[in-house]
């Protein structure tokens, strides 16, 4: 038994030059897996011309910290994507390296990985990365600030070396509602930087930020969110849900929520007789109003649709002139058929006030970028500065990478 848990044995001297002299490349990739491998092969293994075989030193933690330093620069985005995935698993060790040379080597590879020219390589060092406490604060700082969300959303929701200062500068300072979104679910989030959230009054980011029994809500920040509620369907549910609601917030609450929440806010203990009272009388508007409208605009929108994709019209031109023509409901249902997801989940996308969710939808959709853009300008009616324009005039403003975060984000799959 002892012998079948032994670690493998270090290559030999011998068989070691014979492969390298060889050049074949099945055996040197062996030797580049292999943890046992002496690190000045492994070196001289991540100067080869082989790209799988630079990418499994990327992967060794065997690797010296010099042969990493050497691949951060390599051509192969894979080399460099395996690279990341490892060096966060170095950091929290690397105190213990007496060796000065290997700790500053480590750090300008995690420094160049957190520079890299593609989005990918940076994402995946900032989720190996996120929830450390010894990397150094200015690369912390960078991907925070990242141009990339799916770059910078990891780190914001994650790192313990962001402030409350550095978060509050970084709302201010926010193009994108999934930023702020990714700084409302972290663990913990104080009341300061819940003011911020709240003024922004991002439609995700208040919905997370409402979804976390962590975050702290002043009385005024709550007062804020529920006055701009009312139309605003993706703040109900979280709304009903929070547990620290005054007595004056669950009536006003109770003004406009769905009846299904209105049960929700009625079962909730302490409730004195005078708020159950406002809740019964609005659960008894909701029951009149729903026997004197048997279709709403909701189910019509949808039959529309499915009469649509029954005749063979259910195309880009459909969606362009329902969004021209304002009509959200048909616009939600479209996107939900053709993208082949739940209405309701077609709407939560829309009802974020968002540009790349949505585009990202369209894309999904099969749409072309010219629908998702009269979308984000007649259905979501984003200002000027917030609508994200065609590449090149045609072309998706984002990679299909990022789309596929965006789309992932709210649980689709692409």
């Amino acid at each position: 038994m002892s012998q079948l848990l032994a670690a493998p044995a270090a290559p030999k001297r011998e068989e070691v030059l014979k492969i390298l002299e060889e050049h074949r490349n099945d055996a040197e990739a062996r030797l580049a897996s292999m943890h046992e491998t002496a690190p000045e092969v492994l070196y001289y293994l991540a100067t080869e011309n082989d790209a799988q075989t630079r990418r499994l030193v990327a992967a060794n933690p065997a690797a010296p910290a010099h042969a990493n330093r050497l691949l951060a620069d390599d051509s192969d985005d894979e080399v460099r994507a395996e690279l990341a995935r490892k060096i966060g698993r170095l950091l929290p060790d690397l105190s213990a390296h007496e060796n000065r040379r290997i700790v500053q080597l480590t750090i300008e590879t995690l420094e160049k990985l957190a520079a890299d020219q593609q989005p990918r390589v940076r994402r995946i060092l900032a989720e190996e990365i996120k929830s450390l406490d010894c990397v150094p604060k200015h690369v912390v700082d960078g991907l925070a600030r990242d141009a990339e969300i799916m770059v910078a959303a990891p780190i914001l929701e994650y790192s313990p070396l962001l402030s409350d200062a550095d978060l509050i500068e970084i709302i201010a300072a926010a193009r994108a509602g999934e930023a702020l979104a990714a700084i409302a679910r972290r663990n913990s989030v104080s009341a300061e930087v819940s003011d911020a959230i709240v003024t922004s009054l991002d439609v995700s980011a208040v919905a997370a930020l409402l979804a976390n029994p962590k975050a702290r809500l002043r009385k005024e920040a709550m007062e804020k969110i529920v006055a701009n509620a009312r139309e605003i369907e993706a703040w109900h549910l979280p709304l009903v849900l929070r547990v620290d609601l005054s007595r004056r917030v669950i009536r006003r609450i109770a003004g406009f929520v769905g009846a299904a929440l209105l049960e929700r806010l009625g079962a909730r203990h302490g409730l004195d007789a005078k708020t159950r009272e406002k809740l019964g009388r609005e659960m008894q508007k909701r029951i009149k109003a729903k026997k004197e409208s048997v279709h709403d605009g909701g189910e019509d929108a949808v039959h529309e649709v499915a009469r649509a994709q029954a005749a063979g019209t259910l195309d880009e031109a459909f969606v362009e002139e329902a969004a021209e023509d304002g009509r959200r409901e048909t616009v939600i249902a479209a996107l939900a058929a053709l993208a082949g997801i739940p209405l309701a989940l077609a709407r939560r996308i829309v009802s974020s006030h968002s540009a790349k969710p949505v585009i990202a939808l369209c894309w999904r959709a099969g749409l072309a970028m010219r629908a998702a853009f009269k979308i984000q300008t007649f259905i979501l009616k984003l200002p000027a500065r917030e609508i994200l324009p065609a590449r090149g005039g045609v072309d998706f403003p984002m990679t299909e990478d990022e789309m596929r975060w965006h789309l992932d984000y709210f649980g689709i799959s692409a």
